[in-house]
């Protein structure tokens, strides 16, 4: 069995994973009344609530596995990149004291990796190679995944992931946080043609980059104008922030589903997997499987309880394990997203 351990932003999450990838035990602690006033992750108050929270987690999945650590464990794993410097740290941190005090080998994984082997985890079989598109609050990135381990990147967002620019849309709509569930929420009674938004790149079939930027501000300006207004002081009605979310919506999946077919088109795989916590959103997840289709290629998105952060994508560390790809306890994490 694998403990691991994921701490990468605002989810402290452990599981316990046995080598056929069954989950004997998992818990994740959530963040959102300690961000929410602040409308979104204030990064030294997510490391602090990482302390104060990891102990308990790791016990309770001791104690929900009902196994005795030092008899049972093969290994243990944590998320050592990218995400936020002081959140990795206690994850990384928790995990070397107790590599230490079971005499067990350390795994480092790489959060971005792991959302894709999500997909493999509910799939049942060995989904690689494919296109692998991660999809969440921090990331919007491409890759060509040749097996578990093999990854090059492809392209992503060169500003803003597209789940930050829902939160900030749900922001400037009134919605609380986190925004991007509420914003798909309210979208459902609007009309997505109601307002012409950008998509960015959309057009461009030289590259596989994407930017959100520009989108959000389009719909900064269609709620108060390109002056210095406060949002405080508009007043749009029901329908007409109805019609705002589902247009940008509507926008933003435009986008991802035309990167992920010049992906396919591209390197000519037949299969894409998909995770992140916006891989969630069901317009996203009914718009890839049509694309599929219309192609003629396998599209797997990760079940919802495994898009948003979770420990359990940690099983990807197996694949480590079984070629004995041990980290040493003097490794440090990365929080910069490596392009890889």
């Amino acid at each position: 069995m694998l403990l691991t351990i994921e701490t990468t932003c605002d989810e402290t999450a452990a599981a316990i994973i046995d080598r056929d990838l069954s989950v004997r035990a998992a818990r994740v602690a959530s963040q959102e009344e300690v961000h929410q006033r602040f409308q979104g992750v204030v990064p030294e108050l997510a490391a602090r609530a990482h302390l104060e929270r990891i102990l308990p987690i790791v016990g309770g999945v001791f104690d929900d596995a009902n196994i005795h650590p030092q008899e049972d464990l093969s290994a243990i794993a944590v998320a050592t990149q990218p995400g936020l410097p002081g959140s990795l740290l206690v994850g990384l941190a928790a995990a070397k004291a107790l590599c230490v005090a079971l005499d067990k080998p350390l795994i480092s994984i790489h959060h971005v990796h792991a959302h894709i082997y999500a997909c493999q985890l509910a799939h049942g079989v060995d989904v690689f190679p494919c296109v692998g598109f991660v999809v969440s609050g921090g990331h919007t990135n491409l890759y060509n995944c040749r097996s578990a381990s093999d990854w090059s990147y492809l392209g992503g967002t060169i500003d803003d992931a597209v789940g930050e620019a829902f939160d900030k849309v749900a922001v400037m709509l009134g919605l609380p946080y986190p925004g991007g569930p509420h914003l798909s929420r309210l979208a459902e009674a609007g009309d997505d043609r109601a307002y012409p938004l950008p998509r960015p790149m959309l057009r461009d079939r030289e590259t596989l980059n994407l930017s959100f930027s520009g989108l959000k501000t389009a719909v900064r300006y269609k709620i108060v104008g390109t002056g210095k207004q406060d949002f405080a002081q508009t007043q749009l009605s029901e329908q007409e922030r109805s019609d705002l979310a589902a247009s940008f919506q509507r926008a933003a999946i435009d986008c991802i589903v035309a990167k992920a077919e010049l992906a396919l088109k591209q390197t000519m795989r037949q299969r894409l997997c998909v995770g992140g916590g916006v891989a969630a959103n069901q317009l996203l997840r009914s718009e890839l499987t049509n694309m599929g289709e219309r192609l003629g290629c396998e599209v797997i998105v990760a079940p919802p309880e495994l898009c948003t952060d979770n420990a359990v994508m940690g099983a990807i560390a197996w694949e480590k394990f079984a070629v004995s790809d041990f980290s040493e306890l003097d490794i440090d994490i990365t929080p910069g997203l490596l392009r890889a």
